[in-house]
């Protein structure tokens, strides 16, 4: 695959509940692979916030299961996805295919069933193009990242401004 096409995301919302849903569901979307840090809660956060619990809801409510795919350390990310009530592929490996390849097998899923969603190019959206899921990215939720999030976000913006989005 092209790298360019790569870091291209099909689609981009500002947050996950402006995502529509109840059309990706028609569209025959099953599963939703979901980042959590600056996409579904915090950066860094060891709890869920109410966001989160309202975004998986709003996602389940249509018909299209969760799972959320993280880089993060195992004891955080699968902390996190036990209060929220779904299944979890931790040390995703991002912008690697493992970690997106594990979950939709673990979610008994097609690739073409499959949504990635996250707020970075360089690790969810190029994980999701490369494992052949359609791939959405949201702007961050929050403004507070850790430091070496904020250099990645520097070669982010002129990604985005070369490939318009």
């Amino acid at each position: 695959m092209n790298i360019f096409k790569a870091m291209k995301p099909e689609r981009v919302y500002k947050t996950l509940d402006e995502m529509p849903w109840d059309i990706l569901a028609q569209e025959g979307i099953k599963t939703a692979l979901l980042d959590f840090d600056n996409t579904l809660g915090p950066d860094h956060a060891t709890e869920p916030e109410e966001y989160s619990y309202k975004c998986v809801k709003l996602i389940q409510d249509n018909g299209i299961r969760c799972c959320l795919v993280s880089n993060a350390k195992s004891g955080r990310s699968s902390g996190i996805a036990a209060k929220l009530g779904i299944p979890c592929v931790t040390y995703a490996n991002k912008p690697g295919t493992s970690g997106v390849l594990k979950a939709i097998k673990l979610m008994e899923s097609m690739p073409e069933d499959c949504v990635m969603v996250g707020d970075q190019v360089f690790t969810d959206v190029i994980a999701g193009n490369r494992s052949g899921v359609r791939t959405f990215m949201v702007e961050r939720l929050h403004k507070k990242e850790i430091w070496y999030i904020v250099l990645k976000r520097i070669p982010e913006r002129i990604v985005r401004a070369i490939a318009h989005f």
